[in-house]
């Protein structure tokens, strides 16, 4: 019988707190760890990623669509720093990851053995809240149990270190004593309510308020009746910020959509005249989206005390749980009855929605990609799992995309790092086997680490109750939300150096995995195209050749002033005529509807 080793007490901990996966790949450093895995027999199961940085991905994809802690593998020196993208990609996004991670014997620290990293510096800002190197067997429950409990007390990022030495070391017998610290793998969190007179001061600033605006995030995942209703009571509009978008009803008459740079005409009209804004849950940084500061009185609630003013001027804030603090608040407000500023809201919401049409119908060369995400709706499943990667897919996700309520939608939002898709949609895939995946993702995102996690896709998808998988490429050959970047915040003509993209075959590559690849070069085939995906009995690759001269225009009246500055670098470019006919297109739609 082989002895018990401390990796095995690593397992048994993983067990206790409810970890029934670890994603990574494997490497010298963390040979133990995988050893104890083996013996364990399925108790947790070894995801094996095509990269370390795809497997933080499916760490932080696991906590997004699960709710709970995900968990990463690497061994010590490059695996290490691979996981960096993927821990920043969880800090910046407020989610509850732990990373296992090898390092060399304790006999050689100090050195500088061959893959030997300082590893607590290494991590020392993306898992500021916790990050340590474990020294003595006897310290490995503790440190773990530590890890856990800050990963999920303060939603994010946190790093345990153990060397080589001590995984493989006998498992201890562990005894209250000096120097010894025997811990719990327990955890439980606080009611947070916000303050009455908090509650009262608000209350206060919204009855006296005749135009007030609800800005949306990801704080109110739990809290969609309860922002409806103080909307409702308070004849309020709503906007969503881009990581909030999942969790409100987009047909709601007097729902706005996403606000910023990627967001909708109705939001920005919204946040440009009211004169009241309750924040909930959002820590948005387009900043220059929200009220001109001085114009609106603003409300925020947050359960993180951090976050309360930090992107607007806020005169209350109200620290606490957003579902139960808008319920205290609501038995605060006055009704009102329907008035002119719920009027002028809906007025422009469904402006909007007809304004989103015309440009999704705005003929492109091939196919206009705001196309490619309209037709999704109607067709998407009701127990479908989204994930969007970063680029200019995710505007057409933000604008055009209406899910079915209670369908996850997730993607790298504050870190905004390419690559996000098709990881999370695996770690998707392995909580729930039985629902579909839709994942959205540009071809500069595949090229970068996707086309890769296919091949995860094409080794493990037999295994899953319901096969579907659908991957959405929009491949125009450029890194088209840069191009636009350049043209807008610089005023420089298109780089064809640095923004054209070689072309890559993506459905013939489905085909060679052994996967179903649907090639789309005219817009008529989108629906067609969708409903084959939906219907197939094992994953599929949508490729479609969409046009990079579909302008990515922010909202008005700020598109207004950016449209000035993408004409005059497309003037400068040799081939600029056909993006400059598309932009006047949706600025006269714009400006007309």
């Amino acid at each position: 019988m082989t002895e018990r080793t401390v990796s095995d007490v690593i397992v048994d901990r993983l067990t206790t707190w409810g970890v029934d996966r670890v994603f990574g790949y494997s490497g010298d450093g963390i040979n133990g760890f995988m050893g104890a895995l083996r013996r364990a027999e399925g108790r947790v199961e070894f995801v094996q990623a095509r990269h370390e940085e795809t497997a933080a991905f499916m760490a932080v994809g696991h906590a997004k669509y699960t709710g709970g802690v995900g968990v990463v593998t690497s061994t010590q020196g490059p695996g290490a720093v691979h996981l960096l993208n993927g821990l920043y990609d969880a800090k910046l996004d407020g989610v509850p990851v732990v990373a296992i991670v090898g390092q060399q014997s304790r006999t050689v620290l100090g050195s500088a053995y061959m893959q030997e990293i300082e590893l607590t510096v290494l991590f020392k800002d993306v898992a500021a809240q916790f990050v340590q190197q474990v020294s003595a067997p006897e310290q490995v429950p503790m440190v773990l149990d530590r890890a856990f409990r800050t990963a999920k007390a303060t939603s994010s990022p946190c790093v345990v270190i153990i060397p080589h030495d001590i995984q493989s070391a006998p498992a201890p017998e562990l005894e209250q004593e000096h120097g010894i610290v025997v811990t719990a793998p327990s955890w439980s969190t606080a009611t947070r309510m916000p303050r009455d007179q908090d509650l009262e001061a608000a209350a206060e600033l919204l009855n006296s308020s005749e135009r007030v605006a609800l800005l949306v995030g990801q704080g109110a995942r739990h809290a969609a009746g309860e922002v409806v209703a103080v909307a409702e009571k308070l004849g309020a509009g709503i906007a969503t910020s881009l990581l909030g978008k999942p969790y409100m009803d987009e047909t709601l008459p007097f729902a706005a959509g996403t606000m910023g740079h990627l967001g909708t005409t109705a939001s920005a009209h919204l946040l440009g005249n009211c004169d009241a804004l309750l924040i909930v849950g959002s820590n948005d940084p387009w900043t220059e989206f929200y009220p001109p500061p001085g114009s609106a009185r603003a409300v925020q609630i947050d359960i993180d005390e951090r976050n309360i003013g930090n992107r607007y001027p806020v005169e209350v804030g109200l620290a606490g749980d957003a579902a139960l603090a808008l319920r205290a608040l609501n038995q605060r407000l006055q009704p009102r009855g329907p008035g002119q500023w719920r009027t002028d809201v809906e007025r422009e919401v469904s402006r909007w929605r007809a304004l989103a049409g015309e440009r999704a119908a705005v003929p492109a060369s091939p196919v206009n990609p705001e196309r490619v995400v309209r037709e999704l709706n109607g067709r998407l499943p009701g127990n479908a799992l989204v994930s969007i990667d970063v680029g200019s897919c995710v505007y057409w996700y933000a604008r055009q995309l209406v899910l079915p309520p209670g369908v996850p939608a997730h993607l790298s939002g504050t870190l905004a790092s390419m690559g996000c898709s098709l990881p999370y949609g695996i770690a998707a895939k392995l909580a729930h086997p039985d629902r579909p995946v839709v994942a959205l993702a540009g071809d500069g995102a595949m090229q970068m680490i996707g086309i890769a996690e296919l091949v995860t896709v094409a080794h493990r998808w037999r295994q899953w109750a319901d096969p579907r998988f659908v991957v959405c490429v929009f491949n125009n050959r450029e890194l088209t939300e840069v191009t636009w970047e350049q043209r807008e915040s610089e005023g420089e003509p298109r780089f064809a150096a640095s923004q054209e993209l070689p072309d890559f075959p993506f459905a013939g590559y489905a085909d060679l995995l052994g996967l179903k690849g649907i090639r789309v070069e005219h817009p008529d085939l989108i629906g067609e195209a969708w409903e084959q995906a939906f219907a197939a009995d094992r994953p599929v690759v949508i490729e479609v050749l969409t046009d990079p001269e579909v302008p990515l225009l922010p909202p008005f009246p700020a598109g207004r002033e950016k449209a000035e500055s993408m004409r005059t670098a497309l003037a400068e470019e040799e081939n600029g005529g056909r993006a400059l006919d598309l932009l006047a297109t949706y600025t006269g739609q714009e400006e007309r509807s």
